[in-house]
C-alpha cells in the first residue's frame, strides 16, 4: 500500500516479515495452479510434434497411394544418340523398338539482299510485306518514311510477334554487306511453314514459291522447309510437328535426336527398384518416427518418471491402432487367396520388430518388385478406385473403401486425413477429429487455469492490502500504548 509505511518501530514486531511469509503460504496454491498450466502447456507442445510426424507419415501414404508417385522405371536404349528417354510412373515394363526416318524443321525464309540496312526502301504508299503463318493472315504495310530493313523487321515482330521472328543478317562482308530479312517461324514442322510469302516494298525482293508435295524447296529465299518429324515407333509410323513423341507409348516420352531410315534401336522399360525402394523406407521411416515418439512418451524410470509430458494419453494409444489397422489389418480372406505372396507388408520384407518400428529387408522387397511389379503396386495402390457409396461428407462411411481392393497406402492415407477432419455426431452435430479435439481440450484447461490463476492473483492483491492495513492499525495502537506507558513511568518517577 503505497504511503504506509510499517516495520516494527512501533511495537518491536517485525509487520514487513510476517506479511511476507503470510502471502507466501497464498501463493501456494497458484504455483500449483502454475505447475498444472505448464503440464497442459507442455503437453500441446508435444502434440503439435506428434501431429508433424503423423502428417510426414500421411505424406508418404498419400505418394505410395498414386501409381505415377509410387512407380518408377528407366529406360535402356541399345544406341545413344538417337534419342532421349524418360518414364514416368505410369508406364509399364516391356521392349520396343525405334526408327526415326527424319527429324522436325523450322520454316524460315530470306529475302534478297540489300547493301544498307538504314535505307529506306518504300517508295510509294500502301507497299506491304505479306503471308501466312499457322491459319493466320499477315500483311505489314509500310510508311515509305520509315521503311528500312531494320524497321520493316520491327514492324513485322510487331504484328506477328508470337508466330513469327524477323531479323537482319549480314550475308555479305564488312567492305560489301549483303542484309537480309530472314523470317523464322517459331512452330516446327509443316504447320509453321510461312505460305503466300510476297513483298510489294519497291526495294525489297523475294521469290515465295513454297515448297512441292516432299518438302524440298522451290526457291533458293527459302533457307530451311518446315518439316515434320517421323518416326517408326514398334512397327508403327507415327508423325510430329516437333522432334516429341511423348504421347505415343504411355508414361514413356521420345525425343528423337538423330534421324537414320536404315537403323533401327531398341529400348526397354523396366522398374526401377532402387527407386522404388527408397520410397518404401520413407514410409518405414516415417511410420518409426511415430513409434519411437509413443514408445519415449510412454517409458518411466523411478530415477526419472514419466517419459514424456503425453505419458499414458488415449490419443498415442489411438493414433497408433488407426495406422497399424490400415497397413497390417487384411481381411483374412484376401490373405488366404494370395498364392504368389503379395497380400501383406511381411511377405515383401516390412516385418516389425520388438518395439515396435518396421524393419525393411531391401534385397527380399526388391526381389518382390521386380518378380510382379503389378502384384506389388496392388497392395499399395487402389487400383479398382475409391468408392464410398455415395457416403456424405462426415459420415462414417465417407472414409471407407465399399470396394474390393482398398490399397494399403491408400488405406492409410485416409484413416489419417480423419484424425485431423470432422465426423457427423447425434443430432447432427459435427465432431471435431482426434487431433483437433485433443487441441482444444488442452486449450481450454489451459484457459481454465489460467483464470483460476488471475483469480488467485487478484485475491492475493487485495489479502496483501488487508494484510497492511491491519499491521499498520497495529503500529499506531502499540505506539500509542508505548508513549501511554512512558508518560506513566515518568509521572511515577517523579512522584518519588
Amino acid at each position: 500500500m503505497a504511503g504506509i509505511g510499517i516495520g516494527g518501530l512501533g511495537s518491536g514486531i517485525d509487520s514487513n516479515a510476517i506479511i511476507t511469509q503470510l502471502l507466501k503460504l497464498e501463493t501456494i496454491p497458484i504455483n500449483q495452479l502454475e505447475g498444472k498450466k505448464k503440464i497442459q502447456q507442455d503437453k500441446l507442445a508435444k502434440l503439435g510434434e506428434f501431429k508433424t510426424l503423423v502428417k510426414d507419415l500421411q505424406a508418404k501414404a498419400a505418394t505410395l497411394s498414386n501409381l505415377s508417385n509410387l512407380l518408377e522405371f528407366t529406360v535402356s536404349p541399345s544406341q545413344e544418340g538417337v534419342a532421349t528417354f524418360a518414364a514416368t510412373g505410369t508406364a509399364t515394363e516391356a521392349n520396343h523398338s525405334l526408327k526415326v526416318l527424319s527429324l522436325a524443321a523450322i520454316d524460315r525464309w530470306a529475302f534478297n539482299g540489300v547493301t544498307d540496312k538504314t535505307v529506306d526502301l518504300a517508295v510509294g504508299a500502301g507497299e506491304a510485306v505479306s503471308f501466312t503463318v499457322g491459319g493466320q493472315a499477315v500483311s505489314v504495310t509500310l510508311d515509305p518514311a520509315a521503311s528500312s530493313l531494320e524497321e520493316i523487321a520491327g514492324a513485322i515482330n510487331t504484328a506477328a510477334a508470337d508466330k513469327v521472328e524477323a531479323t537482319v543478317v549480314n550475308t555479305g562482308t564488312s567492305a560489301a554487306p549483303s542484309w537480309q530479312l530472314v523470317l523464322t517461324s517459331k512452330t516446327s514442322g509443316e504447320d509453321g511453314r510461312l505460305t503466300g510469302l510476297t513483298s510489294t516494298v519497291a526495294g525489297l525482293t523475294i521469290n515465295g514459291t513454297g515448297p512441292d508435295v516432299n518438302g524440298v524447296a522451290q526457291s533458293t529465299n527459302n533457307i530451311t522447309v518446315g518439316t515434320n518429324a517421323v518416326a517408326v515407333i514398334d512397327g508403327l509410323t507415327v508423325e510430329r510437328t516437333t522432334n516429341d513423341f511423348t504421347d505415343v507409348i504411355q508414361g514413356v516420352s521420345i525425343t528423337v535426336e538423330a534421324a537414320d531410315p536404315l537403323k533401327t534401336i531398341t529400348f526397354g522399360v523396366d522398374a526401377n527398384a532402387d527407386a522404388i525402394v527408397e520410397k518404401v523406407e520413407a514410409l518405414a521411416t516415417a511410420y518409426n518416427k511415430i513409434v519411437e515418439f509413443i514408445n519415449k512418451q510412454n517409458t518411466y524410470t523411478e530415477d526419472n518418471g514419466p517419459g514424456g509430458p503425453l505419458f499414458g494419453d488415449s490419443v498415442l494409444r489411438q493414433v497408433r491402432s488407426s495406422i497399424d489397422d490400415a497397413l497390417f489389418n487384411v481381411p483374412l480372406a484376401v490373405v488366404q487367396a494370395d498364392t504368389t505372396g503379395y497380400s501383406t507388408l511381411n511377405l515383401l520384407g516390412i516385418e516389425k520388430e520388438d518395439n515396435g518400428t518396421l524393419k525393411v529387408d531391401k534385397s527380399k522387397l526388391e526381389e518382390k518388385i521386380l518378380g510382379n511389379l503389378d502384384a506389388f503396386a496392388d497392395l499399395f495402390v487402389d487400383t479398382d478406385g475409391f468408392n464410398n457409396g455415395g457416403a456424405l461428407p462426415n459420415t462414417p462411411g465417407f472414409y471407407t473403401d465399399t470396394t474390393a481392393d482398398a490399397g494399403l497406402a491408400d488405406k492409410l492415407d485416409r484413416t489419417i486425413e480423419r484424425m485431423f477432419g470432422t465426423s457427423a455426431g447425434p443430432n447432427g452435430t459435427v465432431l471435431k477429429g482426434l487431433f483437433d479435439a485433443k487441441n482444444q481440450t488442452l486449450n481450454d484447461a489451459i484457459k481454465r487455469l489460467g483464470d483460476q490463476i488471475e483469480d488467485k492473483q487478484y485475491y492475493l492483491e487485495k489479502y496483501e492490502a488487508q494484510l497492511v492495513m491491519k499491521f499498520a492499525k497495529l503500529e499506531d495502537v502499540m505506539g500509542g500504548l508505548n508513549a501511554k506507558g512512558a508518560a506513566l513511568q515518568q509521572a511515577l518517577v517523579g512522584m518519588i
